[in-house]
């Protein structure tokens, strides 16, 4: 048993080496922003290039965008979104709406000093990132979107009734709507586990989490070869520092919300003056061709058949990546950093 203890004890220094120096010259702080504190990774100088992880993610999720883009001349700043990480993690549903979460990416803006900013969203973060263009258009001079293309408003339907209808009880955005059920099942399996079976995610299918089977990973597949278990291992100190409310209330906020049988108007009601609104800020869109998101009903058609163009006037380029899932900033970090980087750069005066 001692001996048992001794390797863990050396694996866990030798990854925290390896973990230091990969994250080399990174700084971080705290700011107040919108009633929370926000902890930011930063590295650089030039342009501000804000960094928007999704789910379930963190600041850490960029960490080879920031170092790439420090050294082509750039300040990459990456947040702990609300909820997550370092940051504060509110317990009302309502402070994870989109034009709550919008908020607080304003107030970071002016804390960092800026008057406007570069973007590049992930995940949540793309669905973040194209509602402050949507919002405040002026504080953002270009966006990248990576695997979630602008979802325009539909005014019949509610985001959950619409993907319930498409894909039934067992998807996992449904599933996750209940609060502390979820909580609990992640509690039963365990943070690395279910840590390493939503990271390691790579298929075209919907994510289904069956009601009468839960969350059920298999623990004998390897890591890709983008995922190390020093990388892992930072996540899960942080989900379990953390846990998992915060980023599951992003889910919960889609739509109307009943919390102790109190009715609470969330992200669908709120952004009903902006139904058929436009986002006309220069935009550029990459998505994995094994990206669930791509693979959607009506994603693709919509992508590339002028749906997209229509609400997003100023789409500049649409790349799909041949062999490539959901996670593709970790995945191809340096393809990533690249077309991040060829982009902005058109804008960078």
């Amino acid at each position: 048993m001692e001996m048992l203890k001794s390797k863990f004890i050396v694996f866990a220094l030798i990854a925290a080496l390896f973990q230091a120096l990969g994250t080399q010259g990174i700084n971080h702080r705290t700011i107040s922003v919108n009633g929370i504190n926000m902890h930011i990774a930063e590295k650089g100088h030039g342009p501000v290039v804000l960094l928007l992880h999704g789910f379930p993610e963190l600041w850490y999720t960029w960490r080879h965008q920031i170092v790439a883009l420090a050294a082509n001349g750039f300040r990459a700043v990456a947040p702990d979104l609300c909820g997550y990480g370092d940051t504060d993690a509110p317990q009302s549903v309502g402070n994870y709406t989109t034009p709550y979460i919008v908020g607080d990416l304003v107030a970071l803006i002016d804390a960092l000093g800026e008057q406007q900013v570069f973007v590049v969203g992930h995940d949540w973060g793309s669905v973040i990132a194209w509602h402050l263009c949507m919002f405040r258009p002026d504080r953002v001079k270009a966006l990248v979107a990576l695997s979630v293309a602008f979802q325009p408003r539909d005014p019949s339907k509610k985001p959950t009734e619409r993907l319930q209808a498409a894909f039934g009880d067992n998807y996992y955005i449904i599933r996750f709507q209940e609060p502390g059920k979820m909580e609990a099942e992640i509690a039963r399996i365990g943070t690395e586990t279910v840590l390493k079976e939503f990271l390691t995610y790579h298929s075209a299918a919907p994510f289904m989490i069956p009601k009468d089977k839960g969350l059920s990973p298999n623990c004998s597949l390897p890591l890709p070869s983008w995922l190390s278990e020093a990388d892992v291992k930072y996540y899960t100190s942080k989900f379990q520092q953390k846990g998992f409310t915060g980023p599951l209330n992003y889910y919960r906020a889609l739509d109307l919300y009943v919390s102790f049988k109190i009715w609470q108007n969330l992200t669908w009601e709120l952004t009903a003056p902006w139904t058929g609104a436009q986002v006309k800020v220069p935009a550029k869109f990459i998505v994995g061709d094994k990206d669930l998101t791509y693979n959607s009903p009506g994603a693709k058609d919509f992508i590339h058949n002028g749906g997209f163009k229509k609400f997003v006037p100023n789409l500049k380029e649409v790349v799909v990546m041949t062999g490539v899932g959901h996670f593709i900033n970790e995945e191809k970090a340096r393809d990533i950093s690249a077309h991040i980087y060829s982009f902005i750069k058109n804008f960078f005066i």
